[in-house]
């Protein structure tokens, strides 16, 4: 689920758009299991996958990027300036 990358980690995801509120609620098949309010239109859904996965982590928005998985539920997500150790720390196993 998280890997060490160059400067940072990546992060397997799996969405659940729609959502009657937003969070990270576990992990499923080896993926962060998180539900987002935001529908998969325009980007909106992972906009705020950016926002739920920066502030469950202490990190800034701008230190996430989406490296696959734009419009699948399945995602990879790439996040500098954080070790595997605290990211793990920060996110339920």
């Amino acid at each position: 689920m998280i890997a060490p990358a160059t400067d940072g980690v990546i992060i397997t995801v799996r969405v659940i758009p729609r959502a009657g509120r937003s969070g990270i609620v576990g992990v499923r098949e080896g993926a962060l299991l998180v539900r987002l309010k935001a529908p998969p239109v325009d980007g909106a859904a992972n906009a705020e996958l950016i926002e739920v996965l920066a502030e469950a982590l202490s990190v800034a928005k701008r230190d996430i990027t989406i490296a696959s998985g734009f419009a699948s539920k399945q995602k990879r997500v790439s996040i500098s300036g954080i070790t595997v150790d605290r990211a793990a720390s920060r996110l339920p196993h």
